[in-house]
């Protein structure tokens, strides 16, 4: 069964909203720490956003992984790139790191379409 991982983008991104709208003040300091730290000194926001979803890979965040590969692909992330990243959540993250690799290399397929 193929993931529709523009779908899983989307409920993501509403659900998300529900939750601003329940919790304002949580989601506006969440908000904040993201936008801190995707405005990097010394790095690019593409190598940041790589760097997250390595993490996100790591802390079998689906909903991360989904995220981070989508803005990686905006910010010009190529295929072998997200197999690098792939690769570190892999060294760091052993076996289960693999499952949410996959699901990045595929949704990086269908982001970058």
């Amino acid at each position: 069964m193929t993931k529709d991982y523009h779908a899983i983008s989307d409920a993501q991104d509403a659900r998300a909203t529900e939750l601003f709208r329940a919790a304002p003040d949580i989601m506006r300091g969440h908000r904040n720490v993201t936008q801190a730290a995707q405005s990097p000194k010394a790095l690019d926001v593409k190598t940041t956003e790589m760097m997250a979803l390595a993490i996100a890979i790591v802390q079998r965040c689906e909903g991360c992984v989904v995220y981070h590969t989508k803005q990686s692909v905006a910010h010009g992330a190529s295929r072998e790139e997200i197999c690098d990243a792939i690769a570190v959540a892999i060294e760091m993250g052993g076996g289960p790191a693999t499952v949410y690799g996959a699901d990045a290399l595929a949704a990086y397929d269908a982001f970058s379409a």
